[in-house]
């Protein structure tokens, strides 16, 4: 089955020749509710992008800025360099898959997926061999005769894939497609859909506010809250290198740990937690100058390892509980912090000889890593969170 934009991208000196679809200073309203503040997004041409954060970050209106659904107050929007700002859904070559799929429970599977090239007035033939083909590629072969209601949640929402797929659309969006799913099922989807976009090389817009399928689907990743973009870059770039305290604390579990600035070189920042000081490299240091002030150490679970107590143990905590998670054990530690009134940090490990190594009660040392952290004012910490 043939897409629209398969082909690979032509090389040009423009630079928005790799550009599938651009927002610039996008404004969408509800009376005197803003819920996107001049957003501007360049996605690229065959990438899968997904829009992620909390219900009311403006992630869905954004989807239906695109999609023609909804209309900006200001700004433009662009599908392969035209302005499309104003144009109706039909007029944009869109496909989209809908949360609730939104299958004609009146119509078969093959009177689904063909509906608009109907309404596109294609030619009979060509639409039984386009919707042969679209029902091939999403594994519906011979249930083309079948109502939606004879269908498992998976193959309707193959149905609705086949129907966004079958008009051969420059942009295809997906707005949070597999919340109906079970989990097993909404697994085996992610990798189907993943491998027929990458097949197709066809630029898809994904909406979600799960994580893990943010991480696991995509190219790049847009963190939106209160209706702007706090940072856009690959999966690990976001999990790893996090610009500010919203991102780390909503991509993935993450630990913070209050601590003094103590003084920094040219390659590195020294703070003082705990019972002494630790050196990071100065990189992680989000704001470059500090007055002794308060900060925060961000640092993932899974980056923290326990030590047997010793005189050097800058950090050190009561093993309170363990939890078994199937592929790893959460332990949770009781951290003595002069200026916490209670902290329990959370460390990961894989397998299970953390609990036979560290029974509940036992005391132990914290190591923290010289990378894998990130290091925020709480001033910044309490602006991004309003």
């Amino acid at each position: 089955m043939n897409v629209a934009n398969s082909a690979p991208a032509a090389q040009h000196n423009d630079p928005q020749a790799d550009t599938a679809v651009s927002l610039q200073r996008v404004v969408k309203k509800y009376h005197d509710l803003t819920v996107l503040h001049e957003l501007s997004l360049n996605i690229r041409r065959g990438e899968f992008l997904t829009l992620l954060g909390p219900s009311g970050c403006g992630k869905t209106t954004l989807l239906n800025l695109i999609a023609g659904f909804a209309e900006a107050n200001t700004g433009e929007i662009f599908i392969d360099g035209q302005p499309v700002t104003s144009e109706p859904p039909h007029k944009r070559q869109i496909g989209i898959v809908f949360q609730n799929y939104a299958l004609f429970p009146h119509m078969t599977v093959e009177k689904n997926i063909g509906y608009g090239l109907r309404m596109r007035g294609v030619g009979k033939d060509e639409i039984a061999l386009r919707v042969k083909q679209a029902m091939g590629m999403v594994k519906l072969d011979g249930l083309g005769h079948r109502k939606p209601r004879e269908l498992s949640g998976g193959q309707q929402q193959r149905v609705a894939l086949a129907r966004a797929l079958v008009i051969q659309p420059k942009v295809l969006l997906l707005d949070e497609p597999f919340s109906a799913l079970d989990k097993n099922l909404r697994g085996s989807m992610q990798v189907e859909i993943r491998e027929i976009q990458r097949r197709l090389g066809l630029t898809t817009v994904f909406v979600t506010h799960d994580q893990g399928e943010a991480l696991a689907m995509s190219d790049r990743i847009a963190v939106m809250s209160g209706g702007v973009i706090r940072q856009i870059a690959a999966p690990e770039d976001l999990y790893q290198s996090p610009q500010d305290p919203f991102v780390a604390s909503f991509l993935g579990d993450v630990n913070i740990l209050p601590a003094h600035y103590h003084g920094q070189t040219a390659t590195e920042v020294q703070l003082r937690l705990g019972s002494g000081l630790v050196s990071f490299p100065r990189s992680r240091l989000a704001d470059a100058s500090h007055n002794g002030e308060r900060l925060d150490v961000y640092v993932r679970p899974e980056h923290i390892t326990l030590e047997n107590l010793h005189s050097g143990s800058v950090l050190s905590g009561t093993v309170i509980n363990h939890v078994y998670q199937g592929d790893h054990i959460d332990t949770f530690i009781d951290v003595d912090i002069p200026m916490a009134a209670r902290q329990v940090v959370t460390v990961r490990n894989a397998g299970l000889g953390a609990m036979q190594r560290w029974p509940i009660g036992s005391v132990a040392g914290l190591v923290l890593p010289t990378e894998g952290v990130s290091i925020f004012s709480p001033q910044k910490r309490e602006a991004k969170a309003a």
